[in-house]
C-alpha cells in the first residue's frame, strides 16, 4: 500500500507555533540569491527495526540473529541517522531527504518522532516494495517549504528479481514544479556483470517514465537520486539511462549526472569497497535545472559528498579513509553507514 504519512494535526499546528519556521531562513535568502533548497540523498544501511518480519529475510537483524541487533543498537543507529540529516542541513534540516535501506515506516517514525527532529514537521513518503531482505526506499519533506503534488511507485518487472522500487514525487518548490525520483537498484552481490541486467531493467524503466514526462514538458525539472549501484560511466547509467556525465550547453529535455568524485581530500568517492573508491550514490537532473535562466536553478558542481571527519575512519588495511560504518563483518563498531550522504542545493532564482 502507498502510504503518504502526515503528522496529526494538532502536532503540525503546534510546531508551526512553536518552531522558528524554515520560511524565515528563505525569505532572508531569497532578498540576496534566491530561496536555496537542499535535496539530500542517505543510504542508511541496514536500518531494520529489532522485529523479525516473517515475510522478509530479516532474521540477522534481530536480537538473536547473526548481528545481535539489540534494541540499544538500533536506537543508537536511529540517533546516527538523525545527526547526519541535521548536519547535512547546516541551518536546518534539508528540505527533502532521500533515504534508502529503511525496513518500514516504524524505523522512519522513530527517526521523525523519537529524536530531535520532532521539532519539526517533516512528512514522510514510504511504501513497503517486493525486496527480499524487506528494505525500502523514502523521502521525507518539510512542508512548510515544499508543497506536496502526488507520487506513485514503481515496481521494477523482471523475472525473479525482487528488488526496491522507484519513487516518483511530484511537488512545488516556489513557483516551480518539480519531479523528484528515488531509487535503489538491484545490488552486485551476485557479481558486477551477473547482476547487470537487473540494473539495466531499472534504468530502462526510470528512462520511460522520464521520457514520458519530457513528451508533455520538454522543460519539466526533473532530479534523479539514489544508491544506482553503479558507476556514472557504466552501461546501466551513461546508455540505458542516458545519463550524460559532459555537461556543455545542456538541453532542456535530457539528462545530466552531477557526479563527480573530488580530486583532493580523504574521499574519492560514497563508498569504499576492498580499496577502492565507487561513486554509486548520484544526483542526476535534467537540462531544463541547469541552463534556466529563472526559477529552480542548479550548477555543474552542485553535487556534493557530505563527509565530516566523524562519518570516517582510517583505513588500516588500504590506507587513506573509509566510511564509519555500523558494523564491520559480524563486530559492532557502532558508526553511520558504509554510504556517505551526498547533497545538492536547488536556488530559485525569481520570476519577473
Amino acid at each position: 500500500m502507498n502510504i503518504l504519512y502526515l503528522f496529526a494535526l494538532p502536532v503540525f499546528l503546534t510546531g508551526l507555533l512553536t518552531c522558528k519556521s524554515p520560511l524565515t531562513f528563505k525569505a532572508k535568502v531569497s532578498e540576496n540569491k534566491g530561496s536555496v533548497y537542499r535535496i539530500m540523498f542517505y543510504n542508511t544501511e541496514n536500518l531494520f527495526d529489532t522485529e523479525n518480519d516473517t515475510l522478509t529475510d530479516d532474521d540477522d537483524f534481530t536480537p538473536a540473529g547473526k548481528y545481535h541487533w539489540t534494541h540499544k543498537r538500533y536506537d543508537a543507529k536511529i540517533r546516527n541517522t538523525y545527526k547526519v540529516i541535521m548536519a547535512a542541513g547546516i541551518w536546518q534540516p534539508p528540505d527533502i531527504i532521500g533515504l534508502c535501506e529503511v525496513e518500514n515506516l516504524r524505523v522512519l517514525e522513530d527517526i521523525t518522532n523519537n529524536t530531535p527532529f520532532s521539532r519539526y514537521t517533516y512528512r514522510i513518503i514510504h511504501s513497503n516494495s517486493y525486496d527480499k531482505r524487506g528494505i525500502d526506499v523514502a523521502i521525507l519533506y518539510n512542508p512548510q517549504t515544499i508543497k506536496y503534488i502526488s507520487h506513485k511507485f514503481y515496481a521494477i518487472h523482471k523475472k525473479g528479481l525482487l528488488t526496491r522500487d522507484i519513487l516518483y514525487v511530484k511537488v512545488m518548490l516556489d513557483r516551480d514544479t518539480c519531479h523528484f525520483f528515488m531509487n535503489h537498484w538491484p545490488s552486485r552481490a551476485e557479481g558486477q556483470l551477473e547482476s547487470e541486467p537487473n540494473r539495466i531493467a531499472a534504468a530502462r524503466l526510470l528512462k520511460s517514465i522520464t521520457d514520458s514526462l519530457f513528451a508533455l514538458q520538454p522543460a519539466s525539472r526533473l532530479v534523479i537520486m539514489g544508491d544506482f549501484n553503479d558507476e556514472p560511466g557504466d552501461e546501466s547509467m551513461l546508455f540505458h539511462l542516458n545519463a550524460k556525465n559532459e555537461i556543455n550547453d545542456p538541453l532542456d529535455a535530457t539528462l545530466y549526472n552531477l557526479s563527480v568524485a573530488p580530486e583532493k581530500g580523504p574521499v574519492r568517492g560514497t563508498l569504499k569497497y576492498q580499496g577502492f573508491w565507487n561513486v554509486f550514490d548520484q544526483v542526476i537532473v535534467s537540462g531544463s535545472l541547469l541552463n534556466a535562466k529563472e526559477g529552480l536553478h542548479v550548477t555543474a558542481e552542485g553535487y556534493q559528498i557530505f563527509h565530516p571527519d566523524y562519518l570516517l575512519l582510517e583505513d588500516k588495511k588500504y590506507n587513506g579513509h573509509k566510511p564509519y560504518r555500523t558494523y564491520n563483518g559480524y563486530n559492532y563498531q557502532g558508526g553511520f553507514s558504509d554510504h556517505l550522504p551526498v547533497y545538492i542545493d536547488l536556488v530559485s532564482k525569481g520570476k519577473g
